[in-house]
């Protein structure tokens, strides 16, 4: 098989899609968890002035999410349809949460009546919250691994999907989420708003530290192979230690009020949490409950090697792109929101 820099065509891939998932949760993760804070705030000003934080990003931010699903179809279509079909009731909450979530924030400002505001507040919060959980569960269950059997056919129930440990790894994204959220709204705030703004940051920081040190000690007691290419490997145990090293840091930074610093070590985590999920399974990538042997792994489950390397030029000449696109946007509406006739 042919490599490049070292690493074989399905690696490269499985780089390239982990990479794109990561910027997805990282700009559409603070947009989530933005959301799921925002009937906290009691004032009609202070709710407008949250949505104008993320009005110009967050539909640019969704982006990234549809390059990441157009790549796992294009990279490893066993995979794509796997895990669609395995999960199917869980994309379907959120796909349509997806469009409540876009609904909710275009349709509010089209009415002053209180009542009206007051409902697309509700759904757009509950939209948001019910996305970061369903992410959740999501990885969960691929970290614990799927019961599908020969025919990559799901042979578990609905509930089945809801088990502890994806419950509590859905639980621990809503937490990474609010936290994201709320540091980039501090940053894009001021006045009484800020203020209250500093006060959710350290209590959304002090929720995401229990859940993270909760589940990765349940991750340790109870999902063995996560940590297996950990030993095999030593000095992947780096990964970790930079993610632990980030969340401290994030801590420190808000002490400080540091928050720009904040916000940077909190995208970062949220990538090294993707990391070393991807490092944990590796080369697998969904894992069969029933069967070791019916594992799907970056090999039995990519496209064809020529498949992959023409789409892997595609891939290096698009997702640059996207990245200096959402990057200018961002340094466009850079500084604090201001209100005027044109915002939300």
């Amino acid at each position: 098989m042919e490599t490049i820099l070292g690493l074989d065509l399905p690696t490269w891939w499985f780089l390239v899609i982990g990479a794109v998932f990561s910027g997805y949760a990282i700009l559409d993760g603070f947009d989530l968890g933005a959301g799921a804070l925002h009937l906290f705030f009691k004032k009609e000003e202070s709710r407008r002035i949250a949505l104008n934080a993320i009005g110009p990003v967050w539909d640019g931010n969704e982006v990234w999410l549809v390059i990441g699903g157009g790549a796992l179809f294009a990279g490893f279509p066993v995979v794509y349809a796997t895990i669609l079909s395995a999960l199917y009731e869980l994309f379907m909450v959120f796909l349509v949460m997806l469009i409540f979530r876009a609904i909710s924030i275009e349709f509010r400002s089209k009415e002053p009546m209180h009542w009206w505001r007051r409902l697309w507040d509700v759904s757009y919060s509950i939209s948001s919250i019910l996305l970061a959980l369903a992410l959740g569960l999501v990885l969960g269950n691929v970290i614990q691994g799927i019961a599908i059997d020969q025919n990559y056919a799901y042979q578990g129930t609905l509930l089945d999907l809801f088990n502890p440990y994806a419950l509590l790894v859905a639980v621990t994204t809503l937490a990474l989420f609010m936290m994201h959220g709320a540091i980039y709204l501090v940053m894009k705030t001021e006045n009484r708003l800020y203020a209250k703004l500093t006060i959710l940051v350290k209590n959304t920081t002090i929720f995401f530290v229990l859940m993270f040190a909760i589940t990765s000690l349940a991750t340790l007691l109870y999902i063995p192979h996560m940590i297996t290419r950990y030993k095999e490997v030593p000095y992947m145990f780096a990964f970790p230690v930079l993610a632990i090293l980030a969340v401290a840091n994030i801590t420190r930074q808000i002490a400080y009020r540091k928050y720009f610093f904040a916000f940077l070590s909190s995208a970062f985590v949220t990538a090294m949490l993707i990391i070393l999920v991807a490092v944990g399974l590796f080369p697998n990538i969904i894992l069969s409950t029933i069967d070791p042997d019916l594992h799907i792994t970056v090999y039995n489950g990519s496209s064809t090697e020529k498949s992959l390397k023409i789409m892997l030029t595609f891939a290096a000449i698009g997702v640059p792109l996207v990245g200096v696109y959402t990057s200018f946007v961002f340094w466009t509406f850079r500084g604090k929101v201001k209100l005027d006739e044109t915002s939300y």
